[in-house]
């Protein structure tokens, strides 16, 4: 070559084109970077339109939390009143008296009195708690209850063989006193109205 440069030597350079392997990663670089804000914005706005997967949930539970209310229970068999309940009121302790101050108080609280007098020997002095109520088996979640209003605490039992309807009070060693007329009227009132079963919404 003539001029003004000219090559000396036997060896001439080799012409290359420049590199460009730096550019392509940098290029690879900003494109994933950019995917990934765009995915990004994009579950965003998902979220915007869809509330979010947890918040959607959160707000189910929340509604089936609502839709739990209660429902009237079961129909049950209507208790009797107090005027239809005859009671014999028996006394098993060593304390006399007890009997007919006993039936005078449940007479003028509306039951029918029955016999008044000592218990019989299969309880007599036996009976260790405030008292024992005892009545045929049909009488188990009807009259006991209801008198068991009157003498909390008191056992209650039932006898196959036991004919008529009349139930027993009888008297035991830690009878004290029957429970107040106004304590035992919010206690049948509430034996009568139970509270109603909670339900909860089908699919919660």
């Amino acid at each position: 070559m003539g001029g003004k440069y000219r090559i000396t030597g036997n060896k001439y350079p080799k012409m290359r084109r420049p590199r460009r392997r730096g550019r392509l990663v940098g290029l690879t670089v900003v494109s994933v970077v950019v995917l990934g804000v765009g995915g990004w914005g994009t579950l965003q706005l998902i979220d915007v339109f869809t509330g979010g997967g947890r918040k959607a949930s959160a707000a189910g539970d929340g509604d089936c939390g609502a839709a739990t209310k209660a429902s009237p229970s079961p129909s049950a068999k209507p208790l009797p009143e107090p005027r239809t309940i005859t009671v014999n009121v028996l006394n098993a302790t060593t304390r006399g008296g007890l009997a007919k101050k006993t039936a005078d108080e449940l007479k003028k609280r509306g039951f029918k009195i029955g016999d008044v007098g000592n218990a019989t020997k299969q309880y007599d002095k036996k009976v260790k708690g405030t008292g024992l109520l005892l009545g045929p088996a049909t009488a188990l979640d009807t009259t006991l209850p209801v008198l068991g209003t009157q003498l909390p605490g008191a056992e209650r039992r039932t006898e196959a063989a036991r004919k008529g309807a009349a139930v027993d009070l009888v008297i035991g060693d830690g009878f004290k006193a029957l429970a107040t007329q106004q304590d035992a009227g919010r206690a049948l009132t509430k034996l009568a109205t139970p509270e109603p079963a909670p339900t909860t919404k089908k699919g919660c």
